[in-house]
């Protein structure tokens, strides 16, 4: 892997909880395993009163459970070293001039590559950048050097305010400087997927239309809203989770082979599978999108609150805590294929996978049994946890006659390394150091996926009488998704069917 060059690393909302749960521990671990350059600093920005001593406690405190500290104490003093703390009010233009002051205090070595971190809310993107602009932060200063800026999602709630936004952003930042970050994109079982479609000659004739059935996408998770209420109640799941994570999966999974295996050629393939989805308007989306809202139930013996129980959520919301889509993509490869997309919270666990459900036999001998006895064929690429793939087809039981029964083969990425799977933000940010914007998405991609749920969420808000099916905290959301299917015999793949009463792994 390449080391990046010396850098600067400003974050802003050092503070907040993002930095504290996911970019010290990445940065941290980066360190750790060597892959950071020699000469660096990260600044964190924030707007509570800390000297740098009580800054860095906070980190100390935030990695208890990714430093062995008996082993490491050395090297976390190391990498403390280089960590810095800044009070900054983003309204206030006085405070960036003392930020580019902080910097010119810096080893010249690392002033020539500044990476900006925004892990803020999206209404300080445009103000942020243009406050680095104003003091030529945003320059870069040579060919060898560069200014880059990385965003957190959500870029935009609709397509209006996101083309807004880009605007906005491309006064100040040309589009190869900015980072537009999709954490689900830098897990690795899901990099794996470009490798295992294009890596493999086996697979790669049978991946379209005239050999897949359909595409199941799914994104799990067991917890409620918890403490993000209030954001939650705004967003939803469509926006929260289809509009990004789940529409970037599905470019990944339907994507054609690119030309080269470079940045610009994956964003290329991927942008035109979002800009060919078949939009979803009026009602086609009675047919083809169902949302749900958890209710309070029991699970294993504990007794959980609906989400209109939820801390700072309406007691009336109807805002949505399940999806489940049918969607087309109008291309060649994949044109009739249905891709059943769906995501919610309160499920019995936390899983996300993608399922692809191949064409039966042209002539079935077998006509007797079910589906389920016959051995559908199916190939499970499981995201998390678990990270894997598993094979699944039909083989004859032993004994008199022909019963079929469904066999697996099975593989689990972390055999090919006895070290745990890389977080999804340290491969993200080193990334952004290096200058790889593969994993990134490109505006073009961002717009087209709003522009298909725009009409959805559009409907939703001018229809508000429009159904939202309640389920049962810790159940599969609405029964009503069957209606999706095209088949008597199609339904949905639920994974982790033998759950113990610790629900956070869930075999392949």
């Amino acid at each position: 892997m390449r080391i990046p060059d010396p850098f600067t690393l400003i974050i802003f909302g050092g503070t907040g909880d993002l930095s504290h749960r996911k970019l010290f521990p990445a940065l941290y671990k980066l360190f750790l395993q060597k892959r950071l350059a020699p000469s660096f600093e990260i600044l964190a920005l924030g707007r509570k009163a800390l000297s740098n001593e009580d800054f860095r406690e906070q980190i100390r405190t935030s990695l208890q459970k990714d430093v062995d500290f008996e082993s490491e104490q050395e090297i976390l003093d190391s990498f403390m070293t280089h960590v810095h703390f800044q009070n900054l009010d983003v309204g206030q233009p006085a405070d960036f001039l003392r930020l580019q002051q902080s910097i010119q205090s810096f080893h010249e070595e690392v002033q020539q590559n500044i990476l900006f971190y925004l892990a803020t809310a999206p209404d300080f993107f445009a103000p942020v950048a243009r406050e680095l602009a104003a003091l030529n932060l945003n320059q870069e200063i040579s060919r060898t050097t560069w200014r880059r800026i990385i965003l957190e999602k959500p870029f935009g709630t609709d397509l209006e305010s996101a083309n807004l936004l880009n605007k906005e952003l491309l006064k100040y930042f040309e589009e190869h400087q900015i980072y537009r970050i999709d954490h689900y994109l830098g897990k690795e079982s899901v990099q794996n997927i470009l490798a295992f479609r294009f890596a493999n000659g086996l697979f790669l004739p049978l991946w379209n239309r005239r050999h897949i059935h359909r595409v199941e996408v799914t994104a799990a998770e067991s917890l409620g809203v918890e403490d993000r209420g209030g954001y939650y109640d705004q967003s939803g799941a469509m926006r929260d989770m289809i509009q990004n994570h789940l529409l970037q999966l599905l470019a990944v999974i339907a994507m054609e082979s690119p030309n080269h295996f470079d940045p610009d050629s994956i964003r290329d393939e991927k942008a035109k599978v979002l800009k060919a989805l078949r939009p979803i308007h009026g009602s086609d989306i009675h047919d083809q999108v169902i949302r749900g809202q958890y209710i309070g139930s029991k699970i294993r013996g504990e007794v959980v609150p609906g989400y209109r129980d939820e801390a700072n959520v309406d007691p009336q919301s109807s805002r949505e805590t399940f999806v489940a889509i049918k969607a087309f993509i109008d291309n060649e490869r994949w044109q009739g294929v249905p891709f059943y997309i769906r995501t919610g919270k309160r499920l019995p666990t936390r899983v996300s996978e993608v399922v692809i459900h191949f064409n039966g036999p042209g002539h079935q001998l077998f006509n007797e049994f079910t589906t389920e006895q016959r051995g559908e064929n199916q190939l499970v690429l499981r995201i998390q946890p678990d990270e894997g793939v598993l094979l699944k087809f039909g083989l004859k039981v032993p004994g008199s006659g022909f019963k079929i029964a469904p066999v697996g083969m099975d593989f689990h990425y972390s055999d090919l390394n006895e070290d745990a799977l890389p977080e999804a933000y340290e491969r993200l940010i080193l990334d952004a150091l290096i200058g790889d914007n593969t994993l990134y998405a490109r505006a073009d991609a961002v717009q087209a996926a709003w522009k298909f749920v725009d009409p959805i969420l559009d409907y939703w808000r001018q229809h508000p009488n429009t159904k939202l099916y309640g389920y049962p905290a810790g159940t599969w959301g609405p029964p009503e998704t069957l209606t999706l299917f095209e088949g008597s015999e199609e339904d949905w793949r639920y994974p982790c069917k033998n759950l113990s009463n610790d629900d956070s792994y869930c075999e392949l």
